[in-house]
């Protein structure tokens, strides 16, 4: 009999009970997904990576037209499934990427192989994966590596909460304002990037609050095809550049 359905771990976090399946979709000719819930809260789904993949994307190719082409030290906040980290490290210039993950569990996923990803992760050379909480190194002065806290660099990618003003974590909420992003961009290099992986479309209060802090934002929606629906889905990536 084919694979209907199989839970691959669960685990108790600070955050609730963290569970890792593999099932097979019928209604999609039995594709096989990966699919992690957080208590009865749906993360993410291996169905629907295309804006998760075009944070990387998108976020690198802006870097690059701001004069960073080679070396690039870039932060992923958020490992996920591993899908804005694989797309970053399929771009050449990248010389180092620290993945940052306050999930425990989501990391050993990876190390252990229940992923698909999870190999092509482990493997690299230039592919740390960090368990921190990217809130507390983004903002404090140790910086993203304490072994180094004045070390900057090139970019942020960031996708942990379901938008800015829809948090995976209530406390994440001070993140969010003028004076943590402050702290954080002081880590980035100049014409540096911010990237920002949203469940939401744009929202006017999120890109004036990064216009604050940096020289200039943008917004892309990003479509995908929803199988469930029949029609498209869409996701945000904002992407905010450093002053020079």
């Amino acid at each position: 009999m084919s694979l209907v359905f199989e839970e691959l771990d669960y685990q108790k976090t600070p955050l609730g009970d963290i569970s890792l399946r593999r099932r097979s979709e019928p209604r999609l000719d039995g594709k096989v997904l990966y699919e992690v819930k957080l208590n009865d809260d749906f993360l993410m789904s291996s169905l629907f990576t295309e804006a998760e993949i075009q944070l990387a994307r998108l976020s690198l190719t802006a870097l690059k037209g701001n004069n960073h082409k080679n070396d690039l030290d870039i932060i992923v906040g958020g490992l996920g499934l591993g899908y804005t980290a694989v797309a970053v490290l399929e771009d050449p210039s990248v010389k180092s990427l620290r993945v940052i993950d306050v999930m425990a569990p989501v990391i050993d996923w990876h190390h252990r192989g229940l992923v698909p990803l999870g190999e092509k992760l482990c493997t690299d050379p230039r592919c740390t994966l960090v368990h921190a909480d990217f809130f507390e190194l983004a903002t404090s002065s140790a910086g993203f590596d304490p072994a180094d806290p004045e070390r900057l660099v090139h970019a942020v990618f960031l996708d942990i909460d379901h938008s800015p003003s829809h948090w995976l974590n209530s406390g994440n909420s001070t993140f969010y304002t003028e004076g943590a992003l402050t702290n954080m961009a002081k880590k980035i290099y100049p014409a540096g990037i911010f990237g920002l992986w949203s469940n939401d479309p744009p929202e006017k209060e999120f890109t004036n609050l990064l216009e604050s802090v940096f020289e200039s934002t943008e917004s892309h929606i990003v479509s995908f095809p929803n199988p469930y629906t029949g029609g498209q889905s869409t996701n945000t990536v904002y992407i905010a550049h450093k002053d020079i």
